[in-house]
């Protein structure tokens, strides 16, 4: 037997394929045909139009609950073939249903894993297109995945009414991508900690957020990148741990339901639009890291849910043995997206958070997967990449690509498209490499400043096309790339196999914390030398949530399961370290203020436009050598009013560069910006206010990064 309705509610499998009661006196209105668009739960001003998409499918029931809790449904319809089913999609409009309606389906078919095929009359399903869900108290994963009943257990749907919401005349920012920087954050880590300030019923949720947006307004950000904050299964993780991430979703429209303060159905809908209004208000924009390249579904040993329960080979790439699935994300499933069905659902979901929740882009996880054909293959040119791309709806929308997937795809440099950025991978390994010391670093680094021309050149595209970060969410915090040679996963339980081997990461000479000043003094170096060149470079900046106070992680690269203070933002941190602090704010500052006028220029065009020279310790004379750790770049920029004269010096040793003339041939008063081996407010200063260098030379110090300016309106002599 399937969910049994509760004492007294309509049931399912009499001879009706309708509740034949329905209408009676005390009893609801009947159910009418319905429509098969649009997909989803849709109120109108009479009821609510239930639509849903199973190919396969012998037969669907539609399941109405009072709360989230109950063991039972308080009604069940089922749904005639014959009437409401229109091609694959199964509708009933239900008169007097409203906003609110807890609800789930259930589908009948063969149980053929054989031949693709998963269908169980016992599991309750969530609707694809739902907009909300609600999460009983007694959600079991294990127990979902056992045979029978799981009504009381399972997750469901929440009928949803998108335009109840008042959005005060609110909109997208559309913000230039040239004066974007991007502040990659969790919703729940941000303020979960006990300093963060926040009242304890909004602390690790969108409303917690909301009281932290002056923080970010000050620290400079332009854009949050929450990680996935559409609703997630936390118990997505191996025993005693959670899924704190959020990479294992079970809808692609509804926001993460632990993420609200509030316990209503609906609260966590409003309170992600809050938020959302709310950081468009203080200008900030919000980016949305989705993820569509799988489900929490798992392998053939998961749980089912949804897509599985509903229609498992059009939902999902299967191998050959088509009771498999595909594993090209290292999560156990791939979703088939470059199915028509797939394609139009993930097309939905970006329209819906865009034209209905208001977001201003997204970055997509795994998206390699993405180009991947219903074999698994690449392909050059993938509907769904194309139809995200030429999607009216999107158009300005920012679309960001994490271009790589588990199964060895690599893509950064050549993802399809005329508008998507990358996350520029090559530029974390890059530049982490050349102030480690690493032999022959010198000309790598010396691409990714300029926008990465050896990835992004040939495609004449804007330099914006590369989103340059040192650390993300996935791998060492800025603070533990500096004070680690390798991993400590050891609390993930998996005796530290997780998370990556290669971190090109250095410790300064101590593992892990220490009172050593010395060291201390190299590690704020080091951590000033990675942000500099991060929000310098052309590019959009990305920096990760806490990097900006040396959050650690103690070591630990894949903290993927700790909710705990392993990931969560310790705010006392931003005191403790207040010179880096202080250090980020004044970049972000003068990074905001970049010129408008060369977005979408192509990068090779810009650089000629900003006459490119490089220099070693002698002007013109760059050492390009496999032993060289030292490099200059002298470019001019805003049409030749400004001049800028970059040192990078990962040696050991100081080194003193000569300094070329900076202004038209003649001796001219470079002034000193930022030299990270000064102690504050030295290390970088108002632009402004920043001293004239009484010198035609400059001792860079070990390990160090100096930024010297000169303005074209500026007296030319020394002072």
């Amino acid at each position: 037997m399937g969910c049994e309705a509760v004492p007294g509610a309509v049931r399912a499998g009499s001879a009706v394929q309708v509740d034949e009661d329905a209408g009676r006196s005390g009893t609801p209105s009947p159910p009418d045909r319905g429509a098969a668009a649009p997909l989803g739960a849709i109120p109108t001003g009479q009821g609510t139009n239930f639509s849903v998409f199973s190919k396969h499918a012998t037969g669907i029931e539609l399941l109405l609950f009072d709360r989230a809790e109950d063991a039972g449904p308080a009604r069940v319809i089922r749904l005639d073939p014959s009437t409401h089913r229109t091609y694959h999609y199964w509708h009933v409009f239900l008169p007097g249903v409203t906003a609110g309606q807890i609800y789930g389906y259930r589908a009948e078919g063969p149980w053929d894993p054989a031949n693709g095929l998963r269908f169980d009359r016992d599991k309750l399903l969530l609707d694809p297109y739902g907009r909300a869900v609600v999460v009983p108290d007694r959600y079991s994963r294990d127990d979902i995945r056992k045979p029978g009943d799981d009504c009381g257990a399972a997750m469901k749907s929440v009928v949803v009414d998108p335009g109840s919401y008042d959005w005060e005349g609110d909109a997208p920012l559309r913000r230039s991508s040239a004066q974007t920087i991007v502040y990659e954050m969790h919703v729940r880590g941000f303020t979960r900690h006990p300093s963060s300030g926040v009242g304890g019923k909004t602390r690790g949720t969108f409303a917690g957020l909301i009281e932290k947006i002056p923080y970010l307004q000050k620290l400079g950000v332009t854009a949050v990148e929450l990680l996935p904050v559409f609703q997630f299964d936390a118990q997505d993780c191996p025993p005693g741990k959670v899924n704190y991430w959020g990479y294992a979703p079970v809808s692609f429209f509804a926001p993460h339901a632990a993420y609200s303060s509030r316990s209503d159905p609906l609260g966590p809908l409003d309170e992600f639009r809050d938020m959302v209004k709310a950081l468009h208000r203080g200008g900030i924009e919000v980016i949305l890291d989705v993820v569509f390249n799988h489900t929490a579904e798992g392998d053939h040993n998961g749980p089912t849910l949804c897509f599985r329960g509903l229609d498992n080979p059009t939902y999902y790439l299967l191998e050959d043995d088509r009771s498999r699935y595909a594993n090209y994300t290292g999560t156990g499933n791939t979703l088939n997206a470059n199915h028509p069905v797939v394609r139009r659902m993930i097309v939905d979901s970006l329209r819906y958070w865009v034209e209905t929740m208001h977001v201003d882009g997204f970055r997509f996880d795994l998206a390699s997967v993405l180009s991947r054909d219903t074999s698994g293959h690449p392909i050059p040119n993938a509907p769904i990449l194309w139809d995200i791309e030429t999607e009216p709806a999107l158009a300005g929308t920012k679309l960001i690509a994490e271009a790589w997937d588990a199964a060895g795809l690599y893509q950064v440099g050549s993802f399809v498209g005329d508008s998507w950025k990358e996350w520029n991978g090559r530029f974390r390994d890059d530049v982490r490499a050349f102030f480690r010391g690493e032999p022959g670093s010198v000309t790598q680094i010396a691409d990714r400043i300029l926008g990465s021309p050896e990835i992004y050149g040939h495609e004449e595209r804007e330099a914006e096309q590369s989103v340059n970060f040192v650390t993300c969410h996935d791998g060492f915090t800025l603070n533990d790339v500096v004070s680690y040679d390798r991993k400590h996963n050891e609390a993930n339980g998996e005796d530290n196999r997780d998370g990556a081997d290669d971190n090109r990461s250095w410790n300064c000479g101590v593992e892990g914390p220490t009172d050593d000043p010395a060291i201390e003094r190299l590690r704020n170096r080091q951590v000033k030398n990675l942000l500099t060149v991060t929000m310098l470079s052309l590019g959009v900046p990305m920096i990760t949530m806490g990097d900006e106070a040396r959050r650690t992680q103690s070591g630990n690269n894949n903290a993927y399961c700790q909710d705990n203070e392993t990931s969560w933002f310790d705010w006392t941190l931003v005191e403790t370290h207040a010179d880096v602090h202080r250090f980020v704010t004044v970049l972000n500052t003068r990074r905001s203020l970049r010129d408008r006028m060369y977005e979408r220029v192509p990068l090779r065009q810009l650089l000629r436009k900003a006459k490119i020279t490089w220099h070693g310790v002698t002007p013109e004379q760059p050492d390009w050598s496999r032993d060289s750790h030292s490099i200059a770049v002298e470019a001019k920029v805003e049409q030749g009013r400004l001049r800028i004269y970059l040192i990078l010096n990962a040696y050991w040793k100081p080194l003193r560069f000569e300094l070329p003339p900076a202004n038209d041939g003649r001796v001219g008063p470079w002034r000193q910006w930022i030299d990270t081996s000064l102690d504050p407010p030295c290390d970088i200063v108002d632009w402004s206010l920043a001293p004239t260098l009484s010198e035609l030379s400059y001792l860079v110090e070990a390990r160090s990064v100096v930024v010297l300016i000169h303005d074209a309106d500026e007296p030319t002599q020394l002072s």
